[in-house]
């Protein structure tokens, strides 16, 4: 049933669903805004790191990889160029979205995805082609299954390749990894033989059920992001990072007696279920047209949902099926992490693209229960991102076990991994030293990939480029309130 305009409207007055300023939200600092602040600070709102919140400020790494606070240690798990496959390759490049999974024998797995788009030839460490594992074998990306043994030894292999521009995805509640493709090449688009921009299912624990990759298509075609999918009722949540119109946020909602598990969604018919775009609405019943409109933490939206009308983009992108007033959109949709009952997601800036106020970066969650969407994060401009301190452009996102978010940086300038507590402080975790810019004129590639081990004592992130998986430990806490 959907959740109308009056109906929110009524919910809102009868409930006090707070409009700004919610206590217990996620605030950020520095470069935030303050919940009781009508518009986007472009300066600095106070201390971020003391107060108990956080580990202290990072230590330079002699080796010139990561810093980190002290008592933390970091090491490298795999490395581009460097580290091989079981099979004998190097280990392929542009590490992105990745989960981990309990494995045998104590062992964890990680499943990496590789954002590696076009032929094949322009990358020197594409993925494999894996013999029983390639969709079309004119693409350069695709996944690996790191094997983390209890003695340190690492293996590593190809999950699925042969898939292009495998940016983020997300973990499944039956503990399978979904890799989505972040573009919407056709067969015959840069040197393609196959469509690409769909989701593809990967086990990490068994081989077989990796062999002959199948689309999902049922949940659309367009430049995925992420995908979470709730445990409880099963709809899949997909983020789309994508302008020229701005990106959707959809919700796909399986047929009816349908039944998640392993290998289930492959099984689908490609129209199975219903793939809808969403729609936001104030308490006064006012249709949002971005997300960008939102200038204070705390804001709340009712969604509807609206079904795409053709979801494999045949001959027409899906957000661009929409017309005005249609749908909401918001600017570069990235990662998405289930925690707290409902779905945290992110938008990582919003410039001239969007109709409302610029920002560094947004995170949103959504209450399935509810069906509304609360602005938890909000991240003002960074005047200087080559300075270290600020934080902007978050990106991959996980719900951490010691309270709060750890998100991974992707903006301009200096990178980090930063936390953002439920009770409004935000802290560094580690800053990525490796430049592969000039002494000149630096540069620091994104991290990505951030994802703690089942056991909660193991931060693994990546180093997109040139493709460095690390794996994090040192003395977590619970972050006070």
């Amino acid at each position: 049933m959907s959740l109308t305009r009056r109906d929110f409207a009524r919910t809102s007055a009868v409930t006090g669903v707070a409009l700004a300023g919610s206590a217990g939200v996620l605030a950020t600092a520095p470069n935030a805004l303050a919940s009781t602040e009508s518009e986007i600070a472009s300066e600095e709102s106070g201390d971020a790191h003391g107060g108990g919140v956080g580990y202290g400020p990072l230590v330079a790494d002699p080796k010139g990889l990561l810093a980190l606070p002290a008592g933390f240690k970091y090491r490298v798990i795999t490395y581009s160029g460097k580290t091989k496959l079981e099979s004998g390759e190097f280990t392929p490049s542009n590490h992105d979205g990745t989960a981990a999974f309990d494995g045998p024998r104590g062992t964890t797995l990680l499943v990496n995805n590789h954002e590696l788009g076009g032929p094949r030839a322009q990358w020197p460490h594409p993925v494999p082609l894996t013999e029983g594992l390639v969709y079309d074998p004119a693409a350069s990306g695709g996944c690996t299954v790191v094997e983390v043994r209890p003695d340190g030894r690492v293996a590593e292999w190809v999950g699925i390749a042969g898939t292009a521009t495998n940016c983020a995805g997300g973990s499944t509640p039956w503990d399978t990894w979904l890799t989505c493709e972040e573009t919407e090449d056709k067969a015959g688009a840069n040197g393609m033989t196959k469509d690409h921009g769909y989701v593809f299912e990967v086990d990490p624990a068994d081989h077989r059920a990796n062999k002959n990759p199948k689309p999902i298509k049922a949940l659309g075609r367009y430049a995925h992001e992420a995908v979470v999918i709730d445990p409880k009722r099963g709809h899949a949540y997909l983020t789309e990072d994508a302008s020229n119109p701005n990106g959707l946020l959809f919700r796909w909602t399986p047929p009816e007696h349908f039944r998640h598990g392993r290998g289930k969604l492959r099984t689908l018919a490609d129209d199975a279920g219903t793939l809808q775009a969403f729609k936001c609405f104030d308490s006064g019943g006012k249709f949002v047209d971005d997300l960008s409109r939102a200038t204070r933490i705390g804001t709340v939206y009712g969604v509807d949902w609206v079904d795409v009308p053709d979801r494999d983009a045949r001959t027409t992108s899906v957000r661009k099926q929409f017309t005005t007033g249609q749908v909401t959109r918001a600017r570069k949709l990235e990662g998405m992490w289930w925690g707290d009952g409902g779905v945290y997601i992110v938008s990582s800036y919003a410039r001239a693209e969007s109709p409302g106020r610029p920002h560094d970066g947004s995170v949103w969650f959504y209450d399935p229960k509810r069906r509304t969407l609360t602005l938890k994060v909000l991240i003002g401009v960074n005047p200087d991102p080559s300075k270290d301190g600020a934080f902007d452009g978050p990106d991959n996102i996980t719900v951490s076990p010691y309270g709060g978010l750890v998100i991974a940086e992707d903006g301009e300038g200096v990178q980090h991994l930063f936390g953002a507590t439920d009770s409004g402080r935000t802290y560094p975790i580690a800053r990525n030293e490796l430049n592969i810019g000039t002494a000149e004129e630096p540069e620091y590639s994104e991290f990505t990939g951030v994802t703690f081990s089942c056991d909660g004592r193991t931060l693994y992130a990546n180093i997109q480029t040139p493709g460095i998986m690390l794996a994090i430990t040192g003395p977590w806490k619970r972050q006070r309130r």
